[in-house]
């Protein structure tokens, strides 16, 4: 188990952060989700590939998570989340090209605050682990043709709001 946590703890805790935008969070779903796998490894099918098998188990854990803290009243407020750039962090060749990644980043990252917590999942799971429409109606137990309308969705709304973005800054 210590090979499998050392070998998906980061994609998983990147994938958690993006939906829960929560570092705290994402790491509290990140260890339940590796316990869940242990507690359910008899029912992995060892003749697929065990990626997406244990970022289905990610991504619902983080939806209940983030589920579980809309149903609670927060008595202190709001919260801050931790600094996530250590998960979402590609260091491009030049000084430049990591401003300009560092910054688009934090444009997607606060884009995908707006969405709908099963809008930010389906596209955590479509854009960053390439789970088909199909996989993702699965891993959500949802309708394929809900999860191709949140999508759709999703992308005009993020398209919106990274071009107000481009907009305020131009």
């Amino acid at each position: 188990m210590a090979s499998l946590v050392e070998r998906y703890q980061v994609h998983a805790a990147r994938v958690a952060y993006l939906i829960t935008q929560d570092r705290s969070q994402a790491e509290d779903v990140v260890q339940a989700a590796f316990l869940r796998a242990y507690r359910s490894i008899d029912g992995f099918d060892p003749r697929r590939p065990f990626q997406p098998w244990f970022m289905r188990i990610v991504v619902n854990q983080a939806l209940q998570t983030v589920q579980r803290d809309r149903r609670e009243l927060s008595l202190d407020g709001d919260r801050q989340a931790g600094d996530p750039s250590f998960m979402l962090h590609d260091p491009g060749p030049t000084l430049e090209s990591i401003a300009e990644q560092t910054e688009l980043k934090q444009q997607v990252r606060q884009a995908l605050k707006a969405l709908a917590p099963e809008e930010r999942a389906a596209v955590v799971m479509r854009y960053y682990l390439d789970f088909t429409e199909r996989e993702i109606a699965a891993a959500l137990e949802r309708p394929a043709g809900t999860v191709k309308w949140r999508l759709h969705e999703a992308r005009k709304q993020l398209r919106t709001l990274l071009g107000e973005t481009e907009a305020e800054e131009g």
